[in-house]
């Protein structure tokens, strides 16, 4: 008798650890994430005499560790612009904190690469840059894989941005967390 007890208490541990370490496995489901969204750059960011302009930004988040993730985000602006306003795509990468707790998810990031602007109208231009971006934003849950963003960057190209530049971008858009 006393055997049998022993083998369901162990029975009954084996079962609690299965259980808490699916709930583990479960919650390790939503730490990557995949973003699209509208974007918002500020006047001046890259070039002198260009104001604020809209656009698109796409990003993609693998965590890698707790709190620690690797980000990959490419951004264009420059929809609905006049054609002598020259059109920017960015791209960049780095290394993303995100603290969770109830779903929501606050991260901050510092990405670098580079930046290509070109232009067809008056000067001809087409030419890339160095930059990168320092910030960070809020991921609000909606559906059970899906969350809103919410996030802000200074971004600029230093050996290109004009010093009195508004070095900013806005995003807001759909999150896919997987």
């Amino acid at each position: 008798m006393r055997i049998s007890s022993l083998l369901s208490v162990r029975s009954l541990l084996l079962l609690l650890a299965l259980a808490a370490s699916a709930a583990a496995g479960a919650q390790s489901l939503h730490n990557s994430d995949a973003y699209f969204g509208y974007s918002r750059l500020g006047s001046n960011t890259f070039y002198p005499n260009v104001g604020g302009l809209n656009g698109w930004n796409a990003a993609v988040h693998i965590h890698m560790r707790p709190f620690l993730g690797a980000e990959g985000d490419v951004a264009h602006w420059g929809l609905g612009a006049s054609a002598d306003i020259p059109k920017t795509t960015s791209y960049l990468f780095g290394p993303r904190v995100t603290l969770k707790a109830l779903g929501v998810a606050l991260f901050a990031h510092g990405l670098i690469g580079g930046e290509h602007s070109s232009s067809s109208a008056g000067v001809n231009i087409s030419q890339s840059n160095f930059a990168y971006a320092l910030g960070g934003g809020v991921d609000l849950p909606v559906l059970p894989f899906f969350a809103w963003r919410v996030g802000a960057d200074r971004i600029t190209a230093p050996n290109l941005s004009p010093a009195n530049g508004q070095k900013y971008r806005f995003n807001t858009g759909l999150v896919l967390r997987f």
